[in-house]
């Protein structure tokens, strides 16, 4: 079994289950870097996700100067090119948005988000395989919704029915990570992304809503979340919040309630909001 070969088999059976998607107004744009910044993103994923993780990090979905530009999860472009050392061509999505252009690894504009998260973790592990030996960052779902005017457009803000596709195809992707990455914990940042993890030492009434769930985010994948691959399916990870908690640092905890402790508390310069 090859890791990171199984992951973007799964990267290519999500970008064509939303390819053609279609999206009412105020939607005017939808890009996926999965297709047009596949060659960067096929580079992080065989670089990075070549063993099992003791911790799964997820974002929400792209935000326009991160992964939008290199296909990398929160992808800063100083972080992704200079700490984790890759290059590579990026298209363009088609349409392209005026307001809203992929110029690749030439952007010169910051992720915030990005810069915070992969800033944290490149401090911590100045060398970029000391970190990705035992984590791993996805996003939980790879597109990008834009309105005329250029706004970004998050999942959480779009209707359930035009959404119940995009989440049914974006759990699946995300089972396989849990399946094929064997996580410990299961890291959601932000509130949106922290939903759609699954979680272990649920209750029975909770477990039960994972074999057969509602159409909605982090429940629409039913047992293919967990099980697939010939039949081998893996358990649950601890699931873990991660949340910008005010201006000076960040908190992971293994409740959205609890205080940061021990190795699940890091800290940041600076806060902000947790979108990618």
């Amino acid at each position: 079994m090859s890791i990171p070969r199984d992951l973007l088999t799964a990267t290519d059976h999500l970008s064509d289950s939303l390819r053609g998607m279609r999206f009412a107004a105020p939607v005017s744009h939808v890009y996926n870097p999965l297709e047009y910044a596949r060659e960067p993103h096929g580079q992080y994923v065989t670089r990075f996700a070549d063993s099992p993780k003791r911790v799964l990090l997820m974002g929400m979905n792209p935000g326009p100067w991160g992964m939008a530009q290199t296909g990398v999860p929160f992808g800063e472009v100083p972080a992704v090119r200079d700490w984790m050392g890759i290059t590579g061509k990026v298209g363009k999505p088609d349409p392209e948005h005026p307001k809203r252009p992929i110029v690749g690894f030439d952007c010169e504009k910051s992720e915030v988000s990005g810069r915070r998260l992969w800033g944290l973790f490149s401090a911590a592990y100045p060398r970029v395989g000391d970190f990705f030996a035992e984590h791993y960052v996805v996003n939980y779902c790879p597109l990008v919704w834009m309105e005329e005017s250029g706004r970004n457009r998050t999942p959480d803000k779009l209707p359930v029915g035009e959404m119940a596709s995009v989440y049914a195809a974006c759990d699946a992707y995300v089972g396989q990570h849990l399946l094929l990455l064997e996580p410990e914990y299961a890291v959601g940042v932000g509130a949106f992304a922290e939903a759609c993890l699954p979680c272990r030492g649920a209750d029975r009434d909770e477990a039960d809503h994972w074999k057969n769930p509602p159409s909605q985010p982090g429940k629409s994948g039913g047992e293919s979340r967990l099980g697939g691959n010939g039949g081998k399916t893996t358990a649950r990870p601890r699931r873990v919040a991660l949340s910008w908690t005010d201006r000076h640092h960040v908190r992971l905890a293994t409740k959205p309630t609890t205080p940061p402790t021990g190795e699940l508390a890091f800290f940041l310069d600076r806060g902000g909001d947790a979108h990618d």
